[in-house]
This record gives structure tokens, C-alpha cells and sequence, in this order.
């Protein structure tokens, strides 16, 4: 059975930092793109980043870049997204999702976690 389980969501004030943490099992880890997307209540689903395989190449959302960064340890299966500086406007619900191919599209994505809350207040 494959999963995806996020955690280290929480509520944050305005210029804090969190790490979000996302344990997959049930399928090969090591092989797949990750990726992190978020959506805030009335928005549809965003990219956010993702990471390859190897952990070599990754790619950001633009209003994330320099902020957040993308890491992996394929022998914890475990994937990261460590946020910095956040804003009120990061505020939302961030999945962690598996896929073959490096996308910043949601539908290339096969296997999605349940999502974690983050709270950024100003």
C-alpha cells in the first residue's frame, strides 16, 4: 500500500521557519520525483517545488525561490521542504506527491499525501 505521510505543520508568526517532512512506503522511493504543491482555501492546487530522483536538480516556484529549499534522503524515504522567511501568503495546505516524471503540473503526480496545515500569521 503506498503512502505518503506529511508532517511539521503548524502555526508560525510572519519571518518564522518550518520544516515539512514527508515519509513515503509501498513503492520505490529512490525512483520517483517529488514534489511539494500547496492550496489555500478557494485556490486551486500550486507547485511549489520538486525535487529529482538523485536529489541533483530541483525547481522552484518563483515567489518561493530563495526562501524555501527542497531535500531528499532516499535511505529515510523521506523528502523535505524547509521554509524560510515565511509570509502570511504561504499560508495553506502543503502535499507532498510522487511521480515519474519532473513536472510542476499536479496531474503528472501519482501518489499524493493528505496534506499538512501551515499558518503563517502577520
Amino acid at each position: 500500500q503506498v503512502q505518503l505521510v506529511e508532517s511539521g505543520g503548524g502555526l508560525v508568526q510572519a519571518g518564522g521557519s518550518l520544516r515539512l517532512s514527508c515519509a513515503g512506503s509501498g513503492f520505490t522511493f529512490s525512483r520517483n520525483v517529488m514534489g511539494w504543491f500547496r492550496q489555500a482555501p478557494g485556490m486551486e492546487r500550486q507547485f511549489v517545488a520538486r525535487i529529482s530522483w538523485s536529489g541533483t536538480n530541483t525547481l522552484y516556484e518563483d515567489s518561493v525561490k530563495g526562501r524555501f529549499t527542497i531535500f531528499r534522503d532516499n535511505a529515510k524515504n523521506t523528502v523535505y521542504l524547509q521554509m524560510n522567511s515565511l509570509k502570511s501568503e504561504d499560508t495553506a495546505v502543503y502535499y507532498c506527491a510522487a511521480g515519474a516524471y519532473a513536472s510542476r503540473s499536479s496531474k503528472e503526480y501519482v501518489h499524493w499525501g493528505q496534506g499538512t496545515q501551515v499558518t503563517v500569521s502577520s
